[in-house]
């Protein structure tokens, strides 16, 4: 008589369950004869709001601390940083479109935050917290999301200290908390000793001269006329709408107060004016700063007894910006001292030209 195997006798559902992918199947299989069809659809469905839940929970966590502004907020010590923010130009900005942080960086604001209760964002000028990269993102290229950014394509301000001394944005733009004009004499901070002199002249920004239309951002004789010329000069330059008129535009009462300066077209010096005024030394010329340029001129002609023998300053007969005696100006000018004589003949043996 065959002997029976007690175990062949027992049941699909009393066979033990084997391991690997076959014991997983195998267990799928006892599970799903042994739970009714109702307990399955249950399970089923807490599974789907269980996993749906987690989903929109990790979703909208993130969504609140990537896209959120106000979750910077959150925390205390953001609350000088984000009031400056709210008042900023950049108020309409996400903080995460500028501000990329790695997990190291986020997980040290976490210890600061909870567990070294710091009271403060502490000072971090110098280092950089918006690389340059971010801010091109909408002040080069056309951005859909920010078309009203100002764009620096064609700004030469900005091509000598970005790209040729290579100075990151947030140096001169973010050297106080989201205040991202730099002040009217920031320059002073690289550029020591450039205070300007000169009556009227000492509290005017850096931008009031130098310009965006030179390419050694040194002012025209335009930018000059801005506040030294007629109104038709300045309504031109204004309507090019370059970063130098754009910030820091003068105001009326500087205007207004200004010289107004008389520049013919046809005037013999016709280069820059910077050539003779020195605004960080001395703004107006004396007769030395005549000689450095003409240094032969008392030579030539009756230069000599009027310049050394009587201590005439040349200003004093060659008007700013004319230059030229004529036959008109002398008869009033020469007359303050002698009987009048034809310019013409006061160039003696220098020739003509040669009066300065």
């Amino acid at each position: 008589m065959e002997e029976h195997d007690p175990e062949e006798e027992k049941t699909e559902e009393e066979q033990p369950v084997k391991g690997g992918i076959r014991g997983l199947r195998d267990r799928w299989r006892l599970f799903s004869q042994r739970v009714p069809r109702l307990a399955k659809a249950i399970i089923a469905i807490l599974i789907v709001i269980s996993v749906g839940g987690a989903g929109l929970t990790a979703f909208t966590t993130y969504n609140i601390t990537q896209n959120d502004p106000n979750f910077c907020n959150k925390c205390h010590i953001m609350n000088e940083s984000f009031a400056a923010l709210q008042k900023s130009v950049h108020n309409d900005i996400n903080c995460h479109e500028c501000h990329h942080l790695s997990i190291e960086e986020l997980n040290s604001l976490l210890v600061s935050a909870i567990i070294l209760r710091t009271d403060k964002v502490p000072v971090r000028y110098g280092k950089i917290i918006v690389p340059w990269k971010y801010c091109m993102g909408c002040h080069w290229e056309e951005n859909e999301k920010y078309p009203e950014a100002v764009k620096i394509n064609s700004s030469r301000l900005h091509s000598k200290h970005y790209f040729m001394e290579k100075i990151e944005c947030s140096k001169c733009h973010g050297y106080k908390v989201h205040e991202f004009h730099p002040e009217e004499k920031y320059c002073l901070e690289c550029h020591k000793g450039k205070v300007v002199h000169g009556k009227g002249m000492g509290g005017l920004a850096c931008l009031n001269c130098h310009t965006d239309r030179t390419a050694d951002l040194r002012p025209g004789p335009n930018k000059c006329l801005f506040c030294h010329g007629e109104d038709y000069v300045r309504e031109m330059l204004l309507l090019d709408e370059t970063l130098d008129v754009t910030n820091f535009t003068p105001s009326e009462e500087v205007i207004k107060r200004a010289t107004k300066i008389n520049r013919p077209s046809g005037a013999p010096m016709q280069f820059f004016c910077y050539e003779c005024h020195k605004p960080h030394e001395k703004v107006r010329p004396d007769y030395g700063t005549c000689i450095s340029c003409h240094p032969r001129i008392v030579e030539v002609g009756k230069h000599k007894l009027h310049v050394q023998t009587a201590g005439i300053e040349c200003l004093e007969c060659h008007k700013q910006h004319s230059w030229k005696v004529d036959k008109k100006t002398a008869k009033t000018l020469c007359a303050d001292c002698h009987d009048y004589r034809d310019p013409g003949t006061f160039l003696g043996s220098g020739g003509p030209g040669q009066s300065g």
